[in-house]
């Protein structure tokens, strides 16, 4: 169903982005892969995906802080590649300081990154999307967009941001074939949590294995992280005609996190 479609994930070059690229590629849907690479990088990586699944790719490093720049790559991937139908919203960074400590310049990127820049690419996406009544728009908020913790008052803010943006967008297009979900994610198996769990077991004298059990149940009570791609299969699922009736949601994948 999804085979020659196209999809649109920022900050696609590792991480969650990347195993979603992957999920996707294996249906036929086309991509748009973005991220923090040079253009030379970004360009293999786009060839990569080219022969190893006989689809479409392009490549673009934009810089999400900047709504310009932003408006430029949507408008060539438009361009290059008839429009949008999957637009999945992951770029994302992060920063932990108490408030009255916050750096402004810190705020003020969290917030373009991880919020504006995804009004912005929902508003180039939609009118495409809208045209051929098909579209399906998922953000990658976090749990953080549920609950809050401290040290992280822009990262929370921006994280709930989007969850109401993508409520709005929901009832705006709910009669247009068009859906838009958030998918809250808790613990993520990624080289930076390794490095926290590093941390805490230097720190505490333990090792590995029990530093990351004491971590992770920390938050939540499933003492396990997810995989990149399990959050990718998931953004497939929304994608399908089975998810059709889902929009407007935040859908938790945290392991009971935000069950206490």
């Amino acid at each position: 169903m999804l085979a020659g479609k196209t999809a649109l994930i920022t900050g696609s070059s590792s991480g969650i982005g990347l195993a979603t690229a992957h999920v996707l590629a294996e249906q036929g849907v086309n991509l748009v892969l973005h991220g923090l690479l040079s253009e030379s990088e970004g360009e293999k990586l786009a060839q990569s995906f080219i022969e190893k699944y006989a689809i479409k790719a392009i490549f673009d490093n934009a810089d999400l802080r900047d709504a310009n720049k932003i408006n430029c790559f949507m408008n060539y991937a438009i361009e290059q590649m008839n429009g949008i139908d999957i637009l999945v919203n992951n770029a994302g960074i992060q920063y932990t300081e108490s408030i009255e400590r916050f750096p402004d310049s810190k705020w003020d990127a969290i917030i373009a990154v991880n919020l504006t820049a995804a009004f912005h690419t929902i508003q180039k996406s939609l009118p495409t999307m809208i045209k051929k009544h098909w579209g399906r728009i998922i953000n990658i908020a976090s749990v953080h967009g549920l609950v809050a913790s401290k040290q992280k008052s822009a990262y929370c803010a921006a994280k709930h941001g989007l969850i109401g943006l993508t409520k709005v967008v929901a009832l705006e297009c709910a009669e247009e074939g068009v859906t838009a979900n958030t998918i809250c994610p808790g613990w993520v198996d990624t080289p930076l949590i390794n490095d926290q769990i590093a941390q805490i077991a230097q720190q505490q004298h333990i090792d590995f294995e029990r530093a990351k059990y004491q971590l992770i149940t920390s938050k939540q009570a499933l003492p396990e992280m997810l995989s990149p791609r399990q959050v990718g299969e998931f953004v497939l699922f929304l994608c399908t005609d089975t998810a059709k009736g889902i929009t407007g949601s935040a859908l938790p994948i945290d392991g009971a996190w935000t069950a206490q």
